[in-house]
């Protein structure tokens, strides 16, 4: 009951009124989520940012063909060396993401997962601008906006969260089946990764 309610149910588009320009995972945990993406992302490829921010968190050695964002602070898209291209968007009010069909590489999401209210929705878009066995890939960790988040994600432990994102793709239907994996730094802040390609 009450999965997807949050705290603060007004409008996303006065929370992300102002920009926030700081780092939401330590530094350490921002390095292995890079460290991931060098591993797991096609070099040359073209990639969305989904829920992004002025930070991508993509590795500077590797060169991609187009990076585009989507996010819901113009100032913050702007601020992001690494966006050739981005377009302030709220999932939650249209979970249809604008871009044509099989135009992207991967689709990447790091920590704003739980901020979604209708993420099945998100989820089969994402596969139709996927190109066949292209990756979906969802980075989480523990922290978030308390009155932002879905009441799920904060009454969860990380395992049954990381099952709840699993449960996602299977729903959303496309996908491959998922994958977890665990890329948490020492001492640092953990970082879950749960991804799927699109069925080809």
């Amino acid at each position: 009951q009450g999965f997807f309610d949050r705290q603060d149910e007004a409008d996303d588009s006065g929370f992300y009124l102002l920009p926030r320009l700081v780092a939401h995972i330590d530094p350490q945990t921002i390095a292995s989520l890079t460290d991931a993406y060098r591993t797991l992302l096609p070099a040359g490829g073209e990639l969305l940012d989904l829920m992004s921010s002025w930070i991508s968190h993509l590795p500077d050695d590797v060169a991609y063909r187009r990076v585009a964002g989507l996010g819901m602070n113009a100032q913050e898209l702007e601020r992001n060396p690494r966006l050739d291209e981005f377009v302030v968007h709220d999932l939650n009010r249209a979970p249809e993401l604008p871009h044509p069909d099989a135009s992207f590489d991967a689709v990447i999401n790091a920590v704003s997962i739980q901020y979604l209210t209708r993420p099945v929705e998100v989820f089969r878009s994402v596969a139709r601008v996927l190109r066949p066995g292209d990756i979906h890939l969802i980075a989480m960790s523990h922290r978030c906006f308390p009155t932002k988040a879905i009441r799920a994600f904060q009454a969860l432990p990380p395992r049954e969260r990381m099952a709840v994102v699993r449960t996602y793709f299977v729903i959303a239907g496309g996908y491959d089946e998922p994958a977890v994996l665990d890329f948490s730094p020492s001492g640092a802040d953990p970082l879950w990764i749960v991804l799927a390609r699109r069925q080809a």
